[in-house]
């Protein structure tokens, strides 16, 4: 057999033409998949989800990265805020908006029994 033979070659040269096809395919998966996670996480910080698209970008990336690590997030700067407006009682709540006392029901409506007044028992 001939090592130069082309049907050898033609063969090697599908299964290099597949493993590249995959491969590519692969990793426009992996990268999509990447920037619906960068998206998210951005957007939950307080950031535009746009801001992801910056990691794609190779130096500028690490310096996304350094900023998201160090700066205060506009989510924070948000509870901040709130924590503020409560006059930094934790887990208070705003001055306008003071918590309401819970409504109980007046006795006798569900669920307790209502006793008869004396004299209104049938004669025996």
């Amino acid at each position: 057999m001939n090592p130069y033979d082309s049907s050898t070659t033609s063969t090697l040269a599908a299964y290099g033409v597949g493993v590249v096809l995959f491969s590519l395919v692969a990793g426009l998966i992996g990268l999509i998949f990447a920037i619906i996670i960068y998206w998210r996480i951005f957007s939950k910080a307080g950031y535009s989800g746009a801001r992801s698209l910056l990691m794609l970008i190779p130096v500028v990336n690490l310096i996304i990265i350094i900023m998201f690590a160090f700066s205060e997030w506009p989510i924070q700067q948000e509870l901040n805020r709130l924590r503020a407006m409560s006059g930094g009682r934790p887990g208070g709540f705003p001055p306008q908006y003071p918590p309401q006392a819970p409504q109980y029901q007046q006795p006798g409506q569900y669920g307790q029994p209502q006793y008869p007044q004396s004299g209104q028992f049938p004669p025996q």
